[in-house]
């Protein structure tokens, strides 16, 4: 019997996994395109079809043993280039082409707050945990561009959101990783999916979409950072007595 790493097939499905995940770089482009064109809502959309693709790629990767696989092939920077072009470059050039934040070289200053910030976030060895949490603030630029578009935020309000973010990026909290979370698996990841069911119904409504709709998805992100407060405090008491 072949090995997995001799296996043509198994070889093919993990290049195919790999390839799926490259599909991120194309949404990216798309996002800046349409960012520039003024295409708002077809902007948010990719912003959806890049995070549901972020958000299974994983799991591929891990039913496929690409790792094992392919192991000259590095699929985690790979995601890593992926993620810091589609969660944190586009959702800026959205924000400051379509005027969510100041004009001029000030919208360009502070675009480039989070950017730089995302570079130190994603370039530390220790941004993923060994447990499966996010350290710091995980660069959901993404998310915070579809709130202050959605909610039609002024710059001023997009400036102090981002302001603030940035600077949870180097605050060692830890944050919940959905799809790998060893702490309420099962209820953490039917939210995700069905806040994601509700991103989309909010744009299927975008420009004018429910104040309910909102709020019930925003009640995903209130149980999202409470679960990742409270999950820190308890692993820190218990690195006390330890």
């Amino acid at each position: 019997m072949s090995s997995p790493g001799t296996d043509s097939p198994h070889r093919v499905a993990a290049m195919a996994v790999h390839a799926y995940t490259a599909l991120g770089v194309v949404l990216a482009l798309l996002m800046v395109h349409f960012s520039y064109a003024g295409e708002v809502e077809i902007v948010l959309w990719l912003f959806l079809a890049a995070m549901i693709i972020d958000g299974t790629d994983g799991f591929l990767a891990r039913r496929f043993r690409v790792k094992e696989v392919l192991p000259g092939f590095d699929g985690a920077l790979l995601d890593n280039i992926i993620d810091f072009i589609t969660y944190a470059f586009a959702p800026m050039v959205l924000l400051w082409s379509a005027g969510y934040l100041p004009g001029g070289w000030l919208g360009a200053a502070i675009a480039s707050v989070p950017l730089l910030a995302s570079c130190y976030q994603f370039c530390r060895s220790d941004a993923k945990t060994e447990d499966h949490f996010f350290l710091g603030f995980p660069s959901y630029w993404n998310i915070a561009a579809f709130y202050l578009i959605v909610l039609g935020a002024n710059p001023t309000v997009t400036t102090i959101t981002l302001l603030a973010l940035t600077v949870l990026v180097f605050v060692p909290i830890k944050y919940v990783y959905p799809s790998r979370t060893e702490t309420a698996w099962w209820p953490t990841m039917t939210l995700t999916t069905l806040w994601l069911g509700l991103y989309a119904m909010i744009l299927v409504q975008f420009p004018s979409p429910s104040v309910w709709l909102v709020a019930l998805s925003c009640g995903y992100l209130l149980y999202y950072a409470a679960l990742s407060l409270r999950l820190t405090l308890r692993r820190r008491r218990v690195a006390e007595h330890a």
